[in-house]
C-alpha cells in the first residue's frame, strides 16, 4: 500500500501535498508542496519545482560558501524527521539542532545528515562548523569530554549500507534525535548512530535547515518533509530494534562488600562502571547501584527489569537470606544476573533456586575456581554475543558449573577447554574433585558464562569472570556483560552490541573501596588496557 501511495504522490505532489500514510500519524508536514512559505533562504538558489524544494547552483551563479534554506517553524529538541531527497550532483545535507552563524546570512552550523551524489559521504553524521566528522556510515560512535568521536560499534558494512540507497532517484532520510542519542536511517536502514556525551559542546535543540554546498554546479531536491516532536521527558533514545524510549527499563545492581583487597572483587566500583556505561549507551535504560549488600529498602527492586548481583557468594551471598523475595521477583519475569563470586551459592535450597533463576551455579565439591588465561575464539548466535570479538584474558574463571539437567533452557555463551594445569591443586571444596578431573581428561568443553530463559518468563545470566577489577577495561569482556544485562532486562541488544567508551587507568581506579597501595603503577594498567583494545587485536 505504501509503495502505491508513493507512486501516486509523484503525479499529484505538484498539485497538493501527498497524504501521509498511516505509519506517519503524529507527524506534521513542514513543506506545503507548492511554496517556500515557512522557509528562509537565498532566492537566487532555492525554489519549488515539481512539488519539491529545489536548491541549485550553476557555473554562472555559484554560491560563495555553503548556503542553507532554514525552516522558520522554531527550534526542535527531541524529534523524528522524515525527508525524501534526490541529489543530481555534488553534496548536500539536512541540518538539525543547528545554529545560525552570527553576521553570516543563511549560514548554519550543527549536526548534519549528509547526502552526496557519489555515495562517499551518504548517510554519515557531520558537524558543520561543529567538530567535523561525528560518525561515518556504518559507525556507532560516542563523543566524550575531548570533543572527538570514538567508534564503539558498528551498524553495518558501509559498502553494503550504500547499496540500500538509490543514488539516481528518490530516497527517504529519517533522523531521530532523543536526548543526546542520534540515529540516521535511509530507506529504513540505519546508516550511522551517535551518542553525544560532550557536555560542553553538544546541542539539546536548534533549527532545521537544508544545505546547498559550494563547489561545482549542483542540484538537490527535497519533498514530503514530516516532523514528529517527541516527549521532552524522553532523555534516552533506543538503539535500532530496542524498546521505545518511553519504556525506560530500570537495571538494579546489588553490589557486595569489600573483601579481597585493592584491584580485586571491587564490587561497588565494578557495578558503577557498568551502570555508567549503560546510562551513557543511549539505550532506554536507567541503571542504579545499591552498595554493600541487599538494599536496606528492598522495595527499590520492585520496579527493576533486571537485578544484577556482583558480590561475594557462598554463605555470604546477599540472596541467601532473601530467597523468597528474589523468587517473587523472578516469578514476575524480572531478569537475574550474577557475576563472578555471586554465581556461587550453597547447594540445597539456595542452589536449587539459583538453577531456577539463572540456569546454573558454582557448587562446592563439584565446581573449581582456578586462575588461568582463557581463550574465547567462538561465540554462539545469541544477542549476548553481538559485537563481541574473540578475546583472551587472565581471570579467576570458574568452571564445571552445576547446570539444569540437560542444559534445559540454558545457552552457553563462553566456552573453552581449560588446560590440565588448572587442576594442579589438591582436591577440595573449590580446588578439585574426581568428577572435574575426569571431565577435563575426557576433553569436555566447559562453560564460563551462560544465558537462560525461565519457562514462566524471565531471563538469567551467569558470568564466572570478574575477579580482577582491571579486566573491566577490556572492551570485549565488558561488552559481553553489558549485552547480557540488557538482554536479561528484556531489551533487544543492538547489532554491534551495547556501546561504551574505552576506559583508562583513572576510570578503573575510581570508586574502589580499598586505598591505593604504595608502589601502584597506573601506567602499567594503562599499557595493559591499550594492548587489549588495540585495533585489530
Amino acid at each position: 500500500m505504501r509503495t502505491f501511495l508513493l507512486a501516486m504522490s509523484c503525479a499529484l505532489v505538484a498539485l497538493v501535498p501527498a497524504a501521509l500514510p498511516a505509519a506517519d500519524e503524529g507527524y506534521e508536514s513542514i513543506f506545503d508542496g507548492k511554496s517556500l512559505n515557512g522557509w528562509d533562504g537565498n532566492p537566487d538558489f532555492w525554489r519549488v519545482e515539481d512539488g519539491a524544494i529545489t536548491g541549485e547552483t550553476t557555473e554562472a551563479k555559484p554560491t560563495q560558501g555553503n548556503t542553507f534554506l532554514i525552516w522558520r517553524g522554531g527550534d526542535v529538541a527531541d524529534f523524528d524527521l522524515k525527508v525524501e531527497f534526490k541529489i543530481h550532483n555534488h553534496n548536500s545535507g539536512v541540518q538539525y539542532r543547528s545554529f545560525e552563524v552570527p553576521d553570516q546570512k543563511w549560514v548554519v552550523g550543527g549536526y548534519q545528515a549528509d547526502i552526496d551524489a557519489t555515495g562517499k559521504y551518504m548517510g554519515l553524521l557531520y558537524g558543520e562548523k561543529f567538530r567535523g566528522m561525528l560518525a561515518k556510515r556504518g559507525e556507532r560512535t560516542m563523543i566524550g569530554a575531548n570533543h572527538k568521536p570514538e567508534v564503539v560499534g558498528s551498524v553495518g558494512d558501509p559498502d553494503d549500507l550504500l547499496k540500500k540507497v538509490n543514488l539516481d532517484d528518490w530516497n527517504e532520510y529519517q533522523i531521530t534525535a532523543e536526548g543526546f542519542h542520534f540515529v540516521q536511517r535511509i530507506n529504513g536502514v540505519v546508516m550511522s548512530e551517535m551518542t553525544d556525551d560532550d557536555t560542553e559542546q553538544r546541542r539539546a535543540s536548534g533549527i532545521v535547515a537544508l544545505q546547498l554546498h559550494q563547489g561545482p554546479p549542483m542540484k538537490v531536491q527535497f519533498r514530503n518533509l514530516r516532523l514528529r516532536r517527541l516527549s521532552a521527558q524522553a532523555n534516552a533514545a533506543p538503539a535500532p530494534g530496542a524498546q521505545p524510549a518511553a519504556e525506560i527499563k530500570k537495571i538494579a545492581f546489588v553490589a557486595g562488600k569489600p573483601s579481597h583487597g585493592f584491584g580485586s572483587h571491587e564490587h561497588r566500583a565494578g557495578c558503577l562502571l557498568l551502570a555508567d556505561a549503560l546510562n551513557r549507551s543511549g539505550l532506554p535504560v536507567k541503571a542504579e547501584v545499591y552498595a554493600y549488600g541487599w538494599p536496606e529498602s528492598p522495595s527499590v527492586l520492585d520496579d527493576a527489569a533486571t537485578i544484577v548481583c556482583y558480590a561475594d557468594g557462598g554463605v555470604k551471598h546477599p540472596f541467601n537470606d532473601h530467597l523468597a523475595e528474589v523468587d517473587r521477583l523472578a516469578k514476575q519475569g524480572k531478569g537475574i544476573a550474577c557475576l563472578h563470586y555471586a554465581v556461587e551459592i550453597p547447594k540445597g535450597e539456595s542452589g536449587d533456586a539459583m538453577l531456577r533463576w539463572t540456569g546454573g551455579y558454582f557448587e562446592t565439591d563439584w565446581s573449581v575456581n582456578p586462575h588461568w588465561t582463557a581463550d574465547y575464539s567462538q561465540f554462539p548466535q545469541h544477542p549476548i554475543s553481538r559485537g563481541v570479538k574473540p578475546f583472551s584474558i587472565n581471570d579467576e574463571w570458574y568452571y564445571h558449573m552445576r547446570f539444569r539437567a540437560g542444559l534445559e533452557g540454558v545457552q552457553p555463551i563462553l566456552t573453552t577447554l581449560p588446560p590440565s594445569e588448572t587442576l594442579s591443586r589438591k582436591d577440595g571444596p573449590h580446588s578439585g574433585n574426581p568428577a572435574v578431573r575426569a571431565a577435563i581428561a575426557r576433553g569436555e568443553l566447559q562453560h564460563m558464562a551462560w544465558a537462560s530463559e525461565r519457562p514462566g518468563g524471565g531471563r538469567g545470566f551467569g558470568f564466572t569472570g570478574g575477579h580482577f577489577h582491571w579486566n573491566w577495561g577490556h572492551n570485549d569482556f565488558r561488552k559481553l556483560v553489558l549485552n547480557a544485562i540488557v538482554w536479561t532486562a528484556g531489551l533487544d541488544v543492538p547489532a554491534g552490541g551495547v556501546p561504551s567508551r574505552t576506559l583508562n587507568a583513572a576510570d578503573l581506579v575510581a570508586n574502589q573501596d580499598e586505598p591505593v597501595p604504595n608502589g601502584f603503577d597506573p601506567e602499567a594498567i594503562e599499557s595493559m588496557v591499550e594492548e587489549w583494545n588495540r585495533p585489530g587485536e
